[in-house]
């Protein structure tokens, strides 16, 4: 039986992009949520004109786009078997979601990570800021807690009702990592999947300015430690 897949795309002013993204997302997903994060431009109206669910949110924040997204999934009646979060901005291979979901329904794990593995990546695809805090908090979640994650890759899979027992709250840029970090503390079962990325179309909202690599650094760790410690 094919299993219920849902897929969540937060999106801010991505009109030259994501239209590619829903294009290239197999046919068997159920259905595709892309959240508008405050979009100034025409996201919403090329995300609709190509099939998908859209959403507004107005406040800024991956994680704030991310939980309206799940809090619409939430009052339907068919909820769904497994949750795909991916980005936007072109960056990602949509057409590889079904090696993404492929450790979920062969060995029943609860958690799957799109890992940009340095062998498929685009020449700079991922800034210096990015591969030093992908790097850094990988490395501090296998010292506090024996982990195997080498990336917090935004391209991943869960089961749904494994998500919900998350009781995700990030709001903003730690939403990555309080994932892979309660996954840990929980003891759930989690695996990563090499993927290839490509240069963004656009400009980064996060990587792409010193303030947001300032305030996803400084997220990232804080989530790190707070765990660590608990």
């Amino acid at each position: 039986m094919q299993p219920s897949i849902k897929v969540i795309i937060p999106a801010y002013n991505e009109q030259d992009s994501i239209g590619h993204v829903l294009k290239d997302i197999p046919d068997h997903v159920q259905e595709v949520i892309v959240v508008s994060n405050a979009s100034t431009d025409d996201t919403e109206v090329v995300a609709s004109n190509a099939g998908a669910t859209v959403l507004v949110e107005k406040n800024m924040g991956y994680g704030y786009a991310c939980l309206k997204g799940l809090a619409y999934i939430a009052v339907q009646d068919q909820k769904p078997d497994i949750i795909v979060f991916l980005d936007g901005d072109y960056s990602d291979y949509p057409e590889q979601l079904d090696e993404i979901i492929a450790p979920i329904l062969e060995n029943d794990v609860d958690m799957v990570i799109g890992a940009r593995d340095k062998r498929f990546r685009e020449s700079g695809s991922m800034t210096l800021p990015q591969i030093f805090g992908n790097w850094l908090a990988t490395i501090l979640m296998r010292l506090f807690f024996c982990a195997t994650f080498t990336d917090l890759g935004p391209f991943r899979a869960m089961k749904y009702k494994s998500l919900l027992a998350l009781e995700m709250e990030d709001k903003t840029y730690g939403w990555t990592v309080e994932m892979q970090l309660k996954v840990l503390k929980k003891k759930m079962t989690y695996t990563e999947v090499p993927v290839k990325y490509r240069n963004r179309i656009g400009v980064s909202k996060v990587s792409g300015t010193v303030k947001g690599a300032i305030f996803a650094g400084v997220k990232i760790l804080g989530w790190i430690f707070k765990y660590s410690f608990k």
